[in-house]
């Protein structure tokens, strides 16, 4: 189930900039196809997500990495809908890289699950 986590956060993490990449080479139709399947990748991670807590003992330290990594989520989706609406997005940025970087040090280094 670790695994199965992992392989949908990574993949959202690439078709978010593959989305990036084609609003900025002007794909609007594949923009939009991207978005939907990464929204589904959104759902999938999240489920996932509670797929693993519901098989551990929650701990207070697990209750915070999920609540920023539904933060990370968050911050895909403004950055993405920031950017074709042409907002500036430069603190959606910075949000997103404290969170991500929050979520892959609470993931990996403070409360690592075996694999």
């Amino acid at each position: 189930m670790i695994h199965a986590h992992i392989t949908t956060w990574l993949l959202t993490l690439i078709l978010f900039f593959v989305a990036l990449g084609l609003h900025k080479s002007g794909k609007a139709r594949g923009l939009k196809v991207v978005q939907m399947i990464l929204r589904l990748f959104y759902l999938l991670t999240i489920g996932t997500g509670i797929w693993i807590l519901s098989s551990i003992n929650i701990d207070t330290m697990y209750v915070i990495k999920s609540l920023v990594g539904l933060w990370v989520i968050v911050m895909f989706e403004m950055i993405i809908v920031g950017t074709v609406k042409g907002r500036k997005t430069a603190i959606s940025w910075i949000l997103f890289i404290i969170s991500l970087a929050l979520v892959l040090y609470l993931g990996f280094v403070k409360l690592p699950l075996t694999f």
